[in-house]
């Protein structure tokens, strides 16, 4: 009850920027997903697995093929990290 009513209070800009610079995620990339999320980034063997973190607003950080290190970024940029599946 109490988060139905707080996100009645918040404006959408409110919401979309809720965690900014506190939160992060972590979360497993598909292959096809890199170039949207990530147009920088070199061509990547699609077997590969590769791992994402992102700000709470769904800004791009970081892209490795290690889990390990999303969680290094994210606490060297003093990020609470949650996960998505």
């Amino acid at each position: 009850m109490l988060l139905k009513e707080a996100t009645a209070r918040l404006t959408q800009s409110e919401l979309a920027h809720l965690g900014t610079g506190e939160v992060g995620y972590i979360r497993k990339m598909r292959f096809e997903e890199i170039s949207h999320c990530f147009p920088e980034a070199p061509e990547v063997d699609p077997r590969l697995d590769l791992w994402a973190l992102f700000g709470a607003d769904g800004t791009p950080i970081l892209l490795t093929d290690n889990r390990s290190s999303t969680f290094y970024k994210a606490a060297e940029d003093e990020l609470q990290t949650v996960s998505l599946h």
